[in-house]
């Protein structure tokens, strides 16, 4: 299952349990965040700079479950590395990070280290630090990862550009803009890390013969 939402909009953060959150929960809104209180905000937020011909970005956290472990490469193939180049050629988008991501630099490694254990004759982590990839390969935990999204450079505020003959001029753009596009993000996250995973299954099943 493969399954995304909007995380956060200009700062404001949804809470989310990536555990639990459903697809049915994600899409009880028009912003697509399983928060109903911060969705509200978010939207008031989104609807008042649309008025003032502005933009604002933020970020879309995907979630794949049931991912078997095995799947990905130790070096030039990694799971995390393909996942992040497919997020990467979304359009708007400047950052990914895969399970504690950035926040992992102020841990010690003592702190951050996902210790294995065994439940019901599987192993698993105790934690999901590693955002289920350990090593560019698929550890059977969750995937989880977000991906950060510009502010629309399309905006209806006059700008300063540069014209053809290079001195400085105002421009201002005309028609319907998104003010955020992060809602219609949503589904082309869930869209690439689907060719990315498939990819990865193939892979699998032309090397061991099977993919679980």
């Amino acid at each position: 299952e493969i399954l995304a939402w909007v995380k956060s909009v200009h700062g404001i953060e949804a809470r989310v349990d990536a555990d639990r959150v459903t697809a049915a929960q994600v899409e009880k809104n028009i912003l697509r965040c399983p928060d109903p209180r911060t969705a509200k905000r978010l939207i008031a937020l989104i609807e008042r700079v649309k008025r003032d011909g502005d933009s604002v970005g933020g970020v879309i956290e995907c979630v794949c479950r049931g991912v078997p472990a095995g799947w990905g490469e130790p070096v030039y193939d990694k799971l995390e590395a393909d996942l992040a180049r497919a997020m990467l050629a979304i359009n708007a988008t400047k950052g990914f990070e895969i399970g504690s991501g950035f926040a992992s630099t102020r841990c010690f490694g003592s702190e951050h280290n996902d210790l294995f254990t065994t439940q019901g004759g599987r192993i698993l982590t105790r934690t999901n630090r590693s955002g289920g990839v350990q090593g560019g390969i698929s550890n059977g935990m969750p995937i989880l990862f977000r991906v950060a999204f510009k502010p629309t450079a399309t905006i209806l505020k006059p700008q300063k550009t540069v014209g053809r003959g290079g001195k400085s001029v105002q421009y201002q753009v005309k028609g319907r803009h998104d003010p955020c596009v992060l809602p219609r993000a949503v589904p082309i996250v869930e869209a690439m890390a689907a060719l990315v995973l498939a990819d990865h299954a193939l892979r699998q099943r032309a090397q061991t013969g099977r993919v679980k």
